[in-house]
């Protein structure tokens, strides 16, 4: 009987669901705070929020950002700002999306979507310009030919960021601090890790006899 009792293991998870998938076809939702593929963002209006300031290609570990700068013309802006990303590369054969370049933009430009299946034939496909990283008129990301889209990749591509105040007080715990997308508008907060949001006076530390707490 010993011999047969290793096959107990088998016949038990033979009636248990399945837990594959018929990938590619089939996808597992992906985590909320999975970091995938770039996005540079717009306004309902379809201006561009990128300003050019390259403060995400100066906060990135990897220096896989490369941003220039530019005037906006006066006759035909591109942003709302005095300045526009002129030039705007990401080079995935870099990034290792950190999310950091996320957190440094001051008007929400650039979100990575839930897509990681993409892969190149030639080097210079790694390298994503500003055209291939801009969000069409349905706010919506380009497909190119070498990323594998089911179509709901990018459907979320910051509602997780910043559920919390840059400070962590939990006093901001589900507001909503990012701006409305093209084509997606507001996003919903997210309710973090407490089910109820306490008050500034309970998120903040007090001091007794015993020393700092909460």
């Amino acid at each position: 009987m010993g011999r047969l009792s290793g096959f107990g293991v088998t016949l038990r998870q033979m009636f248990k669901a399945r837990l594959t998938t018929e990938y590619p076809k089939v996808k597992r939702p992906k985590p909320e705070r999975l970091h995938g593929r770039h996005v540079l963002n717009r306004y309902e209006d379809g201006m561009e929020k990128c300003i050019g300031c390259e403060l995400c290609a100066g906060v990135c570990p990897a220096r896989c950002i490369y941003v220039r700068g530019a005037d906006n013309p006066v006759d035909n802006p591109v942003s709302p700002g005095e300045r526009y990303g002129f030039v705007y590369e990401i080079n995935y054969l870099r990034c290792i999306h950190c999310d950091l370049c996320v957190e440094a933009c001051p008007t929400e430009a650039i979100t990575e979507s839930k897509l990681f299946e993409f892969s190149f034939t030639n080097r210079n496909d790694a390298i994503y310009t500003r055209d291939e990283l801009l969000v069409d008129d349905s706010g919506r990301a380009k497909r190119l030919p070498w990323e594998l889209w089911l179509g709901n990749e990018d459907d979320h591509t910051s509602a997780w960021m910043r559920a919390t105040s840059p400070s962590g007080a939990a006093a901001y715990e589900g507001d909503v601090t990012w701006s409305g997308e093209l084509g997606f508008g507001v996003r919903p907060p997210e309710r973090g890790q407490s089910e109820t949001a306490p008050s500034l006076s309970e998120a903040e530390p007090h001091f007794d006899e015993k020393g700092p707490g909460r």
